[in-house]
């Protein structure tokens, strides 16, 4: 008998066997909820896109160069979109592969032990901020910082978003590089 629990386990077998099978049946389940979830939630976006494109024209949606579906007359273009993605992300890898790659050079090749043992938990906690308070960092300060120097700057724009993109990567791109670095025999 177990003196934490009270319950009698078979040394031979017979216990543990019955727990290998609860353990199965528990893990089956976990795996069909995981793969159910994921079914409804593909079945609920393609029951939304037909919805969707029941409104709108495929072809005014794929071509469409206008993005204003709270106007009086809504438009679904989506190239606004598009570009809009194209150049944030841009901006943030302009800021984020040299700063990366900058910080990941220095952690491998000139940051002693005990610097690179602070310094990388520190950037691989920021990779743990969530996206939403990056963006209210964005929309909070830096809009306003940048607008001192651009004052026809609109409040969302994608400077902005990309800086603070770039800021946020910064962290992944320099612990997959250093990593990749250290990985590199000195010889």
């Amino acid at each position: 008998m177990s003196a934490t629990t009270g319950l009698t386990f078979d040394s031979t077998g017979r216990g543990r066997k019955a727990r290998d099978q609860v353990s199965g049946a528990v893990f089956f389940v976990a795996a069909l909820v995981g793969i159910l979830t994921t079914f409804a939630i593909l079945a609920s976006l393609l029951w939304e896109t037909f919805l969707f494109f029941k409104e709108v024209s495929p072809v005014d949606f794929f071509t469409g160069t206008r993005w204003t579906p709270l106007f009086s007359t809504q438009q679904f273009g989506i190239w606004p979109l598009i570009s809009a993605t194209m150049l944030t992300s841009a901006i943030a890898l302009a800021i984020a592969v040299p700063m990366g790659l900058i910080s990941a050079i220095f952690l491998s090749d000139f940051a002693s032990a005990r610097v690179r043992d602070t310094i990388k938990p520190m950037l691989e906690i920021l990779a743990g901020v969530p996206t939403v308070v990056y963006g209210f960092f964005a929309l909070t300060f830096v809009t306003p910082q940048l607008s001192r120097f651009i004052p026809q700057l609109m409040t969302f724009n994608a400077l902005s978003a990309g800086i603070v993109m770039g800021i946020m990567i910064i962290p992944l791109v320099s612990s997959l590089s250093e990593d990749a670095l250290s990985a590199v025999p000195r010889a």
